[in-house]
């Protein structure tokens, strides 16, 4: 196996016109730097030890890099090339059509002179010879003929059961170190890579959910993974993977992982700050790391401040969350409405520097255990901090966590420092209010008023970007002006707790949520509506409870409407009339992907009728605002 570049080759090729012909330019071999994705092609430096090129693969070539033949830092020959000029600079680049790997990937860069292409200019008229191929064994380095470098070694590829075996030997603590660094963080992995191994704890540890689909049936569950840098990602499990491992997963515990695959995070479910996530097969190999020193990876958060915890009401988003108790109620016992079984619950009140107060209630063992700490130590005011809770519309908004929580007291950081500090020295003496007080219930969607963050549906629909970050609210005055006819309007939807159903094989319906089957379900709206105002107009997507106040029945009525047969069309009759009908919309703004097209989603998330008094002085006050002198 080759471990030589050609040296000279990038500086020559560039100084020497001739060369830009296939048919008499030599193969030359050079070192791949920086590869990195660019659409479906990759791009890279071309090194040569002196000098770099910027280079790109063509599209023919991304299989070989997926596959992991052709790896960054790696030697490859290049067959057929052209060289080509980036108009917006007097540089050039390699544009790859043909190579093939001839080397293993090397440790670092070569970098025995630095030189830049523009530096290359001197003409150099000999032809390129291939310098005598190094074994590898042999790891001289002779700067007149070629430039070697010892390769990497073999156990970079090994899997997990591999390190793990070599481990059980009588391998010395100075090995055992060696191979610890060559474990891949979190951080490096990508969907583009080969063969990697991780070693991670188990901060979560998901219940084993049986599901049924039009598939069919089949089990999974997941975990949450964190490294010893703090990062996280998630794991999946289905079928038989999911058996196989889910009593090998112990929350706590620290393993060994790999032959796992990654792609994107699907946003809507993701319970970890990571752009991917992964997926574990049968083959994919876990070996628990007992033998070796215990690391506690630092928990991350992502605090939000109580006074913008609105933006997050009824959102599938979880948030994290930091601030000093108030008061913790006695537990008490709440009947599941599902299975009908008792769980525990407590209360607790928590007051960040907005000077703003929110209920968070505790379930299950963080319940009976933390909170019976934090209710014993209540008069003392700690600082808690919560990660993974769910934001509800309960009271305007309420707290609740999920089995995936994870509450810390006093935790050693600068954000519970600070926000002690200021407790301490006038907090405890500030006048608090809820965060939920004089909301009302349409506030429930962003827990702004209907009159707050007024704007004309241009500035929606003229700027793209909102909602790419997280979703963005606003409230807006506008005209229905176009009802499709022959949209779907509604879904089957369970009557305990408003899933979607499907119909069962042999008679009724059954809900995925509550694991039952139903002999009726009840419609929920899901309806497209087209509204417009004085600068332009915009398609917006209303839910049942919004939909029914436009329309002015429920979906089962309209449904029954829609049935009716007569020389009046109810059906149309309802629609046009609640067309050209006023109303105040407070909607959010979230980007969408679709076919790998980025689209804004504009939804409904309370709709009232103009109170023409309040729009009055919505006028006056944007009147005053506009005749007021600038400085």
């Amino acid at each position: 196996m080759q471990t030589s570049v050609t040296p000279d080759a990038i500086s020559t090729v560039l100084s020497n016109p001739s060369f830009d012909s296939s048919s008499d330019r030599p193969e030359i071999v050079v070192q791949v730097v920086d590869l990195k994705p660019i659409g479906n092609r990759y791009t890279f430096s071309a090194n040569d030890g002196k000098t770099k090129v910027k280079a790109m693969f063509t599209a023919s070539l991304t299989p070989e890099i997926i596959s992991g033949k052709i790896q960054n830092l790696g030697l490859i020959r290049l067959i057929d090339f052209t060289v080509n000029d980036i108009s917006s600079k007097s540089t050039k680049y390699f544009l790859v059509n043909k190579c093939e790997a001839v080397g293993s990937v090397l440790d670092s860069e070569i970098n025995l002179e630095s030189k830049s292409e523009e530096e290359a200019s001197e003409p150099k008229k000999q032809k390129l010879e291939h310098s005598p191929v190094t074994p590898v064994n042999d790891v001289k380095t002779d700067v007149s003929n070629c430039i070697t470098l010892k390769p990497k070694q073999e156990f970079l590829a090994k899997s997990a059961s591999q390190i793990m075996s070599e481990q059980r030997g009588n391998a010395a603590p100075a090995a055992r170190m060696a191979m610890t660094r060559r474990v891949h963080p979190l951080v490096s992995l990508n969907p583009y890579q080969g063969n990697w191994t991780i070693k991670v704890r188990v901060t979560n540890k998901g219940v084993m959910r049986n599901y049924k689909n039009a598939r069919g049936e089949g089990c999974v569950f997941n975990v949450e993974l964190t490294d010893e840098e703090g990062t996280q990602i998630q794991a999946t499990m289905f079928n038989d993977a999911a058996r196989k491992f889910y009593d090998r997963f112990q929350l706590g515990k620290v393993y060994y992982i790999s032959r796992g695959s990654l792609k994107l995070a699907n946003k809507q479910f993701k319970t970890v700050q990571n752009d991917y996530e992964m997926t574990l097969n049968e083959n994919s190999e876990v070996e628990e790391a007992s033998s070796e020193e215990m690391f506690i990876p630092e928990t991350k958060f992502n605090f939000v401040p109580i006074e913008e915890l609105g933006l997050y009401v009824n959102q599938k988003e979880l948030i994290d969350l930091i601030g000093v108790v108030q008061s913790v109620s006695p537990t008490m016992s709440i009947r599941r409405r599902t299975d009908n079984e008792m769980i525990p619950k407590r209360d607790i009140t928590l007051a960040d520097e907005s000077k703003k107060t929110v209920v968070v209630s505790l379930w299950n063992d963080l319940a009976t255990g933390i909170g019976q700490e934090l209710l014993d130590m209540a008069d003392k005011s700690p600082v808690v901090a919560i990660k993974s809770l769910k934001v509800g519309d309960f009271q305007g908004v309420s707290l609740s966590t999920i089995s995936r929580s994870n509450v810390v007291i006093n935790p050693e950081s600068p954000e519970a420092k600070k926000l002690k500090s200021w407790f301490d020295s006038e907090g405890k003496e500030v006048s608090m209010s809820s965060i939920g007080s004089g909301m009302s219930p349409s506030a429930k969607n962003g827990s702004r008023s209907m009159y707050a963050d007024r704007v004309l549906l241009s500035h929606i629909t003229s700027n793209p970007s909102l909602g790419e970050e997280k979703p963005v609210f606003f409230s807006t005055r506008a005209y229905i002006s176009f009802i499709k006819p022959d949209q779907t309007m509604w879904y089957q939807a369970c009557k305990t707790c408003n899933k979607k159903v499907t119909e069962a094989l042999d008679s009724g319906y059954w809900c995925e949520g509550c694991q039952k089957k139903y002999e009726e379900c009840s419609l929920r709206y899901i309806m497209a509506v087209k509204v417009t105002d004085s600068s332009g107009e915009t398609w917006i997507s209303s839910f049942n409870d919004e939909a029914e106040k436009i329309l002015g029945c429920s979906a089962d009525e309209l449904n029954k409407l829609r049935s009716e047969e007569g020389e009046v069309n109810e059906y149309q009759t309802k629609l046009k009339e609640a067309t050209w009908s006023s109303h105040v919309f407070r909607v959010s703004v979230t980007q969408n992907e679709y076919n790998g097209e980025k689209r804004q989603r504009v939804t409904v998330k309370g709709v009232a009728p103009p109170d023409f008094a309040a729009e009055t002085r919505l006028l006056l006050q944007d009147i005053s605002n506009k005749n007021k002198p600038s400085q």
